[in-house]
């Protein structure tokens, strides 16, 4: 095991990267097994396994930090428990069960100990289940055999730009996802989907791609692999889609934003609304807050500009404040989103 004294831990991007241990659980005859430990990052499949065939794959992304008091605290990670669940639900997966999820991931941290970034590093161990079908299937029916997969890795901000304020393009020539389909679940399916317009995004010069409604084209849905919101007028505002992901963080600025006496609205956004806006950003697990600077919407040839002195907006920094202040243990808990790993 390589040593992590001397470790640049802001250094880390969300590149994998291995550390000691991962820990696994299997669903086979009716029931979830014991919790199994491994150093190997590899898995075997058959060749017929659903998750490969038919996309059974549902997966989480959660996050724990190390405070000054030296207390590791996981964020939310029983509503991460509660989403992969639903997920898995959505399309016909075995859920697994809450006690065991959490069980597991404080197992993962404990056993990686030595790779939760110090505090003050700006760094995060990022804790990323993975659960999929393991039945080998040839016709198109779900699987009776699953296995979740937990791994942990220090990561540093999503975007390499952190807190700064980055750009966006609009994309008007490919939908993340469909009203009815699987948008409200986190499938890999939905990535995929989203990966042609992040590559022209990207290749453009902007970060992500905005995903607008895929019946009309006319309002914002998701913003590349996170939630959408803008300050408007004094509001929080954050579009409102049965193809949206259900973002843990999203909730939690919502609750945060409410606790600092801000009014918050969860409707359809129109992209002509984009042009009265103060401050627009994205949020997720990765990303925290990811301020935007300018939105470019390729259809109409507009950009939208934000962040006129080059730095992100009071509200959205008052709001990232407060959040990595409770993840961090610097600001009381008041919404019990803490889980401590003894």
């Amino acid at each position: 095991m390589s040593n992590t004294d001397n470790i640049d831990w802001g250094s880390f991007t969300f590149s994998y990267s291995k550390t000691d241990y991962n820990v696994r659980c299997t669903f086979k005859d009716g029931k979830w097994g014991e919790i199994e430990v491994t150093q190997d990052d590899t898995i075997t499949l058959h060749m017929a396994a659903t998750c490969l065939h038919y996309g059974q794959e549902v997966f989480e992304g959660c996050k724990a930090y190390m405070g000054k008091d030296g207390r590791i605290r996981i964020f939310r990670v029983r509503d991460n428990a509660k989403r992969l669940a639903m997920s898995a639900q959505g399309i016909l997966m075995q859920p697994v069960p809450e006690d065991l999820f959490v069980e597991m991931a404080k197992k993962l941290i404990q056993l990686n100990k030595r790779w939760v970034p110090p505090y003050g590093s700006g760094a995060s161990l990022y804790l990323r289940p993975v659960e999929i079908g393991i039945t080998p299937r040839v016709g198109v029916n779900p699987a009776t055999e699953y296995m979740i997969v937990m791994f942990a890795m220090p990561v540093g901000p999503y975007f390499k730009e952190g807190i700064k304020p980055t750009k966006v393009q609009i994309s008007r020539d490919c939908d993340r996802a469909a009203p009815l389909g699987t948008g409200c679940w986190k499938v890999g399916g939905n990535y995929a989907a989203g990966m042609r317009a992040t590559a022209q995004a990207q290749a453009n010069g902007y970060s992500a791609a905005l995903f607008l409604d895929a019946t009309e084209h006319k309002y914002i849905d998701e913003c590349g692999p996170a939630n959408f919101f803008m300050i408007k007028d004094g509001k929080y505002v954050t579009p409102k889609s049965k193809s949206i992901l259900p973002s843990i963080t999203n909730n939690s600025i919502q609750h945060i934003a409410r606790d600092m006496g801000i009014e918050v609205e969860v409707r359809p956004i129109p992209v002509v609304e984009l042009a009265t806006a103060q401050e627009v950003a994205e949020c997720g697990t990765g990303a925290v807050i990811a301020p935007i600077k300018e939105i470019y919407d390729p259809g109409t040839d507009t950009h939208y500009h934000y962040c006129p002195d080059g730095n992100v907006g009071p509200v959205c920094k008052s709001i990232y404040d407060r959040l990595c202040a409770i993840q961090n243990g610097d600001y009381p808990d008041t919404h019990d989103w803490i889980t401590f790993v003894e």
